[in-house]
């Protein structure tokens, strides 16, 4: 049997902000501005669903939230929302915000991050998708991207192979893929035939990084017609909406990184295939 609170937990931003303010936030994704009685922002963050996001900050329970989150609840003074397309666009505008007002309550992307890049290369009868901080010697290139890149690539990973695997689907993907727990080197290939056909993913990859997000998915739909499970068309299409979205977030943003990074949203193909024959060394 349940003790009763003799005191309740405190809810300051209730009490400063109105049970309405809580109860009257939409579901959708966006950023919001925490910010203080003279109008600094203290804390950025996003939120696929503000509303429930939002809600977790009205109790401010001692016993389960550290002293930093209790004194931020106690800075707060009102909350700015910034309405997103998606949770891409969202991550884009926050990671944005961070460099710019770098707010005393974040601690992480508070500073420019180091750069990333999706490399792949053909490896045998397998398309290998790796993150590396560099160019690696015999592969291909695409970047640099932000702290979305494992996520990118996990979506992009599932989808190649769903394009090359229609009628298997997840059955036969590798295990924890579908957690992204994909590795240090993500194999995409044919679960059931001795010699893959590369040109459907060489053509899927170029139009994805030629920025035609319309083009690329009307590219993976047309080669995962031969899916027939739920989940693997519900999976199917979160990640094309992750991919296209972190596409087209990309694509607003206007970091720009130094010392011999690519441009963002630069194509580096070393030869005249996607999907070269060198053999480089792993990241």
């Amino acid at each position: 049997m349940g003790q009763t609170l003799l005191f309740p937990d405190p809810k300051p931003l209730v009490e400063r902000l109105g049970r309405e303010f809580f109860r009257d936030l939409p579901e959708c994704p966006g950023v919001y501005l925490m910010r203080d009685a003279q109008d600094n922002v203290v804390y950025v963050g996003k939120a696929k669903n503000l509303q429930q996001r939002l809600n977790s900050y009205r109790v401010a329970n001692p016993d389960r939230l550290s002293r930093r989150h209790l004194r931020l609840l106690r800075a707060v003074a009102r909350i700015e929302l910034q309405l997103c397309a998606d949770e891409a666009a969202a991550l884009a505008r926050e990671a944005e915000l961070l460099l710019a007002l770098k707010p005393k309550f974040n601690r992480a992307g508070t500073w420019p991050a180091t750069p990333r890049f999706i490399i792949w290369r053909r490896d045998g009868r397998r398309l290998a998708l790796a993150i590396s901080e560099t160019h690696a010697s015999g592969w291909q290139a695409f970047g640099p991207l932000g702290g979305g890149a494992n996520h990118f690539r996990a979506a992009l990973a599932r989808l190649l192979w769903y394009a090359l695997n229609p009628t298997t689907g997840a059955s036969t993907m590798p295990a924890g893929w579908l957690h992204g727990r994909l590795g240090a080197i993500a194999l995409v290939a044919q679960a059931h035939t001795v010699e893959p056909s590369f040109s459907a993913l060489e053509r899927i990859l170029a139009t994805l990084l030629a920025n035609d997000t319309e083009g690329f998915v009307v590219e993976v739909s047309d080669h995962t017609q031969a899916l027939a499970q739920a989940h693997d068309l519900t999976l199917r299409d979160a990640d094309l909406e992750t991919v296209t979205g972190f596409m087209e977030a990309k694509a607003r943003r206007s970091q720009v990184f130094t010392a011999g990074a690519a441009r963002a949203g630069e194509l580096r193909v070393e030869s005249g295939s996607l999907f070269g024959e060198e053999n480089g060394k792993a990241p």
